[in-house]
């Protein structure tokens, strides 16, 4: 507790104002809340799982893949066989689809080849139902 003497009156005796210092009041109270902080469990938002555990399978067998070429002036070839037309290209194209574990097919057109010729290819797969296609040496296109 703190006094405060007035100087408010003239009398021989000054009045006494007491006022109830808060400082010591706060300290406390702040220990109190750290304390309280402290001692308060830590809570998880986890659930609990029981997961299955793994059990080594077969190995997986690399996939099939046949890769077809678009040469600089439109000839197409398949796995480095030239192919004679576009109906023979669209039925091994149609052979291709008709498995039921599609081969990976990565085609790979020639830097200088025009973009119809490659986009006929395209065409011709997708039609044909082939799912796992791809084009293949992209990095010569950086230049």
């Amino acid at each position: 507790m703190g006094m405060q003497i007035g100087s408010g009156s003239s009398s021989a005796d000054p009045e006494v104002m007491i006022e109830m210092n808060m400082t010591p009041l706060i300290d406390v109270m702040l220990v109190l809340i750290i304390m309280l902080i402290i001692t308060i469990p830590i809570q998880n938002h986890s659930v609990n799982l029981n997961m299955p555990t793994n059990t080594p399978s077969k190995p997986t067998e690399p996939p099939v893949v046949i890769n077809i070429d678009v040469d600089f002036d439109g000839t197409v070839l398949w796995n480095g066989v030239a192919v004679a037309s576009r109906n023979e290209l669209e039925a091994k194209l149609g052979e291709v689809a008709a498995q039921p574990n599609q081969p990976e097919v990565h085609l790979r057109p020639n830097a200088v080849v025009p973009y119809k010729s490659v986009a006929a290819v395209m065409a011709s797969a997708q039609r044909l139902g082939v799912t796992k296609i791809g084009m293949v040496g992209n990095e010569q296109f950086l230049k």
